[in-house]
């Protein structure tokens, strides 16, 4: 008897996409890998990211089991734990409740094992020392559940996961632009997948197909048909490839459209950035140390709350609240005693900065505000903050404000100490909400409440699992989860 051996077509070549494919591949599978961007422009918003990947772990045996630390990283550092409990609460919390409560559960239970898994692949992890950690008395403490990064950020991620797949023997298609999805017109199953490549047509036969190649972001007309007026004037924060192509191939086949469909991942992002991602820079364009800071619009006023949780609870969407400041802009500015907290992204070549010795001399040269408007809200903020109360960057200190219209609830500190800093924001969007609902093994819904069958979906272009807002680390950890889902059940439902 001759066996057929089960092929898998992969759309998309970033985390989720390499995860299902090595995946598939391990489980039986020929795979094929279809990336529309070149090589040097691989994998798609993955290669953007610091690499952080939120993960339950009980104890430095949980995080030892993903990554080597040395005795003197694990004698000077509290790590703390995060239990599936804290995971599956702040997943529920920081989306008001909206999240697929089986969705969370997959992923929180699963987030260990799949790191294990990619270790296992030849990924490398880290502690996030230098964004995740800072240094009290000689000690580093982590704070937000998030300790693990892979190593050498988005990019490490990517190189560790096409080396594992080159040795698999997986091979990835550039410049190649899935368009379509082949149907088998007897029993309605996914066959394979159309494709532009040097304005060629090809068709690319399987046995079933993953989607995993984005979302929306990179589609300004879709941004704003379904994210709302103003959104066409974001920037990219990623990749240029993720127009929403594979959600629209499996709308077209009759999925439904699932998830927080006017929902984003937006993200405080140098206004002079460049429309899309830059990987010379990767996220150096962001700025996150905002807690740190006030933040003030075109009027000169605060109108957010920079300490209302840790940076990894409210980062991905203040975006949303920038872009709708007067001009599309922002501007966070520091006092001197929290230099030296600042994020490295602050301290690049490309930014858009100013300094001053004086608040006079801060706000005539901060563009577009209003000056005098400016000198009276610092005044009015240094009048309000709470001095009695202890600084402590690594909890919520409680060192807040009162009798402001809008509050600072922690690591509020005078503006009083020269020289004085401000950098200029606008609104980075990473990935959208919105996209194909799947059951628990991958497999994508039609209008009907059926799977369609050969079709399997991950990534950025899953919804359900994001509404409103995201805790920081959880969009590669979901993706190499669902991926690796995606991949097993796309080969054993094809043999």
């Amino acid at each position: 008897m001759i066996k057929k051996i089960p092929s898998v077509i992969v759309v998309g070549a970033g985390n989720a996409a390499m995860c299902a494919a090595l995946a598939a591949q391990d489980a039986g599978a020929n795979v094929t890998v279809l990336e529309s961007a070149s090589e040097s422009e691989r994998g798609g918003n993955t290669a953007y990211t610091a690499g952080a990947m939120r993960v339950v772990f009980n104890s430095i045996k949980d995080l030892q089991a993903i990554m080597e630390l040395s005795e003197e990283e694990i004698s000077s550092t509290d790590f703390g734990k995060y239990s599936f409990e804290d995971y599956f609460d702040d997943m529920a919390r920081v989306t008001q409740f909206r999240a697929d409560p089986d969705m969370v559960e997959t992923l929180v239970s699963r987030s260990h094992a799949t790191l294990v898994w990619m270790k296992e692949k030849g990924i490398r992890f880290q502690p996030s020392y230098g964004r995740q950690a800072f240094k009290v008395d000689g000690r580093f403490q982590f704070w937000g559940g998030l300790a693990v990064e892979a190593w050498g950020g988005g990019p490490g991620l990517v190189d560790g996961l096409h080396a594992a797949a080159e040795k698999a023997g997986i091979n990835v298609n550039y410049h190649t632009r899935a368009v379509s999805l082949l149907i088998d017109e007897k029993t309605g199953s996914v066959i394979g997948v159309r494709s532009l490549q040097d304005g060629k047509t090809t068709d690319w036969q399987s046995d079933s197909v993953i989607l995993a190649c984005g979302g929306f972001e990179a589609n300004a007309e879709w941004r704003t048909r379904y994210l709302g007026p103003g959104w066409d004037l974001a920037k990219v924060r990623g990749t240029q490839h993720n127009m929403g192509d594979g959600i629209k191939m499996a709308l077209d086949i009759g999925a439904i459209p699932h998830g927080n469909w006017s929902g984003c991942h937006a993200v405080g992002w140098d206004n002079n950035a460049p429309a899309y991602g830059n990987l010379d820079v990767g996220d150096g364009f962001q700025k996150h140390s905002y807690p740190f800071s006030i933040m003030v619009n075109a009027k000169g006023r605060r109108f957010l709350d920079e300490g209302a949780d840790f940076r990894n609870y409210t980062y991905a969407k203040y975006g949303k609240l920038i872009l709708e400041q007067p001009g599309q802009f922002a501007w966070q500015v520091f006092d001197n005693k929290v230099k030296h907290l600042q994020r490295d992204e602050y301290r690049i070549k490309q930014v858009t900065r100013i300094e001053a010795s004086s608040i006079d001399e801060l706000a005539s040269n901060m563009e577009g505000v209003n000056p005098e408007g400016f000198i009276r809200e610092v005044k009015d903020y240094n009048l309000a903050v709470m001095e009695e109360v202890p600084f402590n960057p690594n909890i919520k200190d409680g060192r807040g404000t009162v009798g402001l219209d809008v509050p600072k609830s922690n690591w509020a500190n005078l503006i009083d100490t020269p020289p004085f800093e401000a950098y200029q924001v606008t609104c980075g969007i990473t990935f959208t909400f919105g996209g194909l609902k799947t059951n628990s093994s991958g497999n994508v819904m039609n209008v009907s409440g059926n799977p369609i069958p050969g079709l399997y979906a991950a990534g950025e272009l899953l919804g359900g699992l994001f509404y409103f807002n995201y805790p920081g680390g959880t969009g590669l950890t979901s993706g190499a989860v669902f991926g690796k889902i995606a991949g097993e059940n796309a080969v054993q439902k094809s043999n």
